[in-house]
């Protein structure tokens, strides 16, 4: 094998950790991805900085927590300046690759202020956050503010498909008996097959885009990182034919609430509950007609993954690349009476992360799975090991894994955080909260489970007790609860206070601030004899110099 590798790091929209087979779900078989975690480490307990598409993304680019990074949800610019794994890797003369979504907006004010060209190499990587987009696709468009028409759109053209919004009119569009065409954002059509091919489906077609990459790249001997990041299973719930009719509804799981968490006197939590989303996923009948197709793209997924590391092996690439696997957050689909993501129970903000190091150094760990508590701002720091860049933690948050991955430590860390910023939200209009309280903070030091409301009282759940996390203790008087909340208060202040935007401030230049003294900068000193007592130092006495000239 080659030094350093290439790294393939797979990242699945929206994808619960619950829902493939190597994490415990009996009806969905995901045979791919359990060889994956067969031939790697899987981490039981990895958790996302924010349980929302863009800010968590951020933070794993960046490998920076939320509160750090700025980019608090989707749309908010990651500001210039805020470096990213691809900004690192370039620096050490390794490219980074996207095929698929961000969700990262660019700072555009930021560029004008500086003038930066968006145009020019410096503005596409600020841009991208740090990658050379490849595919760039979203998976919103082309009439979403955010992404317009796409080369996707142009491919689906290309093979027939035309319309004025080809991946809404059939990559999530359906067709029902009379050949009418129903848009796949309505729920009730989520079952129905997407009205195209599955070889040309999305996740089909950023498979064959990563291929395409991979195919170049091997033309010159330069490693490489590869972004591959899927839109699905993302909403619009629907899929092609034949995964559409894969599932039904008698192979979902059971919903996980109760009847006492429905009548929560929480008002952010009611709030949650009472959000359009919400209302409708805690209605069975939605759950059962929406779940299967939500499962189907999953096992779509799956295969196209198997197809891709097919592909890989014939292509001689497998021996020489470590592939990570992981989700930006989780779905709720009725769970606590909730839906979409936006808060921090285990199926919204804990995701599955698969890590297979084909090096020999990984031997010991092939094959296990891990407990430890990591966060997915660890993938940057990890990286970076991988192709031996030298670490970065003046600027990087997150902790290398690779100890975990070559047997040769354990990882101690005592809680995670998450963050949420709902200022947007019919939570934040129906409790008339202003924008600069609109936010959530969540540590979790894998017992306890901690959340700050602003604004309101926090919520604590007991994970060893309530593995379902059903029912909040903050307001018990229990001595083991009241501990349990004043210690996870006391580390969140702790964690908030600590330095995280000093990132200029490199060990070189600190070590050089602790010598002023050898600098000739002298303060507190008494005489000559205290500064050599106190340095060890001879004191360098002045020379005389001569007079100043009228």
């Amino acid at each position: 094998m080659t030094s350093p590798p290439n790294v393939l790091w797979i990242m699945a929209d929206q994808l619960r950790y619950d829902y493939l087979s190597c994490y415990g779900h009996s009806n969905l078989h995901t045979p791919n991805i359990d060889a994956l975690a067969s031939r790697g480490v899987q981490f039981s307990n990895a958790y996302v900085q924010s349980p929302v598409c863009g800010p968590s993304r951020m933070s794993a680019y960046t490998g920076r927590y939320v509160r750090s990074h700025g980019s608090t949800w989707n749309g908010m610019p990651l500001r210039v300046g805020e470096r990213t794994i691809g900004d690192h890797l370039k620096e050490n003369g390794i490219q980074s690759v996207l095929v698929g979504k961000t969700h990262m907006v660019a700072d555009a004010e930021g560029m004008a202020w500086l003038g930066i060209d968006p145009s020019s190499e410096i503005g596409v990587r600020v841009s991208e956050c740090g990658f050379v987009p490849f595919e760039r696709d979203d998976g919103l468009h082309p009439n979403s503010a955010r992404q317009r028409w796409s080369s996707y759109d142009d491919y689906l053209a290309e093979k027939g498909y035309i319309s004025d919004n080809p991946w809404g009119d059939f990559a999530n569009s359906g067709l029902d008996e009379n050949g009418d065409l129903l848009s796949g954002w309505l729920l009730k059509n989520s079952r129905l097959p997407a009205n195209i091919p599955e070889e040309h489906s999305e996740t089909a077609y950023m498979t064959n885009r990563a291929m395409d990459f991979m195919a170049q790249a091997r033309e010159n001997d330069q490693p490489w990182l590869c972004h591959l990041s899927y839109i699905k299973p993302h909403w619009p719930y629907i899929v092609p034919s034949p995964y559409h009719e894969m599932y039904s509804a008698d192979d979902i799981n059971n919903p996980i609430r109760s009847d006492k968490e429905k009548q929560t006197n929480h008002p952010l939590l009611r709030a949650y509950q009472n959000a359009r989303v919400s209302k409708c996923f805690s209605r069975d009948e939605v759950r059962e007609h929406v779940i299967p197709a939500y499962m189907g793209l999953i096992k779509q997924l799956d295969n196209n993954l198997g197809r891709l590391f097919q592909w890989m092996d014939k292509s001689n690439l497998s021996e020489n690349t470590i592939i990570i696997f992981s989700s930006d957050h989780g779905d709720y689909l009725g769970d606590h009476w909730m839906g979409d993501k936006d808060f921090y129970h285990e199926m919204a903000v804990k995701v599955p992360l698969i890590i297979h190091d084909p090096r020999k150094i990984s031997d010991k760990s092939r094959g296990t799975a891990k407990n430890d508590l990591v966060e997915m701002i660890d993938l940057a720091p990890t990286i970076l090991s991988f192709f031996g860049c030298p670490p970065k933690p003046h600027i990087i948050e997150g902790r290398d894994l690779t100890p975990i991955l070559t047997g040769t430590a354990g990882f101690s860390r005592n809680y995670i955080i998450s963050e949420h910023d709902y200022h947007w939200s019919e939570m934040a209009k129906e409790l008339d909260q202003p924008q600069d309280l609109a936010h959530t903070k969540m540590i979790f030091d894998g017992r306890w489970k901690y959340i700050r409301c602003e604004g309101f009282e926090p919520i604590l759940f007991d994970l060893f007790s309530d593995p379902d996390e059903l029912v909040d203790l903050a307001d018990s008087t229990t001595a083991m609860h009241r501990d349990a909340r004043l210690r996870l208060e006391t580390a969140l202040e702790s964690w908030a206070m600590r330095h995280h935007t000093r990132i200029t401030a490199t060990e070189e230049l600190l070590e050089t601030q602790k010598k002023a003294a050898e600098l000739g900068i002298l303060i507190g000193f008494w005489d000559e004899n205290e500064f050599e007592a106190i340095t060890g130092k001879k004191f360098e006495k002045l020379k005389p110099v001569g007079k100043k000239e009228k």
